[in-house]
């Protein structure tokens, strides 16, 4: 009778956190494991924000660029968010409507609207910043504040990326 070749279980640091499958040829892909952690920071923010506030995440983040920039244009936001103008037109415009940004025409260019949260708006996506960070740290508390720090930076650093 042959032998029957011995399988190896991988392990549990090659193992998906849910359903515990060999991710091993995956392991060492940098968006892999970001769609794996984006898992967490999706759910964290949809239960911290997005279904109590009925906010969307491209709408926290226009709000929270909006608010750290004031009077940007549609453009600059379109760019930043890799999305059309058209869409972050409609975006805005939905913003606009609920009361959480305005928009002001340039004096220098009639085609160019200036962006500014209302207060209304100012305050929500302070609310939902705070909110959101505390949620991470309380379900990212295995990594201490120097791992989140390296983490957060590491990954803006694949973010700047898109410069090139």
């Amino acid at each position: 009778m042959p032998n029957k070749p011995r399988t190896v279980s991988p392990p549990d640091a090659d193992r998906t956190p849910a359903a515990r499958l060999t991710e091993s040829p995956m392991h060492g892909i940098v968006g892999y494991q970001i769609a794996q952690a984006a898992i967490v920071t999706d759910h964290i923010f949809d239960t911290q924000v997005g279904r109590p506030g009925d906010l969307r995440k491209v709408e926290f983040t226009i709000l929270a660029l909006v608010q750290g920039n004031p009077g940007v244009t549609a453009r600059q936001l379109a760019r930043a968010l890799a999305v059309t103008p058209p869409n972050i037109a409609v975006w805005l415009e939905r913003l606009a409507s609920r009361g959480h940004v305005e928009r002001e025409r340039s004096a220098q260019d009639a085609r160019v609207q200036h962006i500014r949260c209302t207060p209304a708006g100012a305050r929500l996506v302070t609310k939902a910043v705070q909110q959101v960070v505390q949620a991470e740290a309380e379900a990212l508390h295995t990594l201490s504040a120097a791992e989140r720090a390296m983490l957060v930076e590491l990954l803006h650093k694949v973010a700047l990326a898109r410069r090139r």
